[in-house]
């Protein structure tokens, strides 16, 4: 809320002096359209393919157990029966871990892998702002802007000066 009240004083106060051009950046779009963004896509889809081959696996493992349970509840006793049940419940138990576990890495390979591009993105937004003579960049997913007289897009323009410089 501070900051809200902040950036509306700023503007206000811009927009007194002269007008104010608000830029907005699509930072996902950016990294979808760069070859090293392409390329860390690429890898983060090779992981995710590999893990949930992996948990398919083990999903129909446990899919086989439950039909195994199903086919056997007249004949196994009670004991049996609860023990199978205990058995099949550890395995969605280990699964659910399981998945959670492979999100979390994947989270973390994906922040390491776009770490190098968003740290050479910042001085490239800078530069582009400056050029269309924009006085505030914001980020289009991280604080829409939901109106803005003079509002100036300026995704295409940082994708060909990063894709120009690196």
């Amino acid at each position: 809320m501070k900051q809200f009240i902040l950036m509306m004083v700023l503007i206000l106060s811009f927009s007194a002096v002269a007008e104010v051009k608000v830029g907005i950046v699509n930072i996902q779009k950016v990294i979808t359209s760069i070859k090293a963004g392409k390329n860390v896509m690429k890898t983060l889809e090779k992981s995710f393919k590999s893990k949930q081959k992996q948990l398919k696996k083990e999903e129909a493992d446990i899919k086989k157990l439950q039909q195994s349970i199903q086919k056997q509840a007249s004949l196994l006793s009670k004991t049996a029966l609860a023990k199978k049940d205990t058995e099949m419940r550890t395995k969605i138990q280990a699964l659910q871990q399981q998945t959670m576990k492979f999100q979390k890495e994947i989270q973390k390979q994906e922040a390491e892998l776009k770490k190098p591009i968003l740290d050479k993105l910042k001085p490239i937004i800078d530069e582009v702002s400056k050029e269309m003579k924009v006085a505030l960049t914001f980020e289009k997913s991280a604080s829409p802007v939901v109106y803005a007289e003079s509002e100036v897009d300026i995704t295409d323009a940082v994708i060909k000066a990063y894709d120009k410089k690196h």
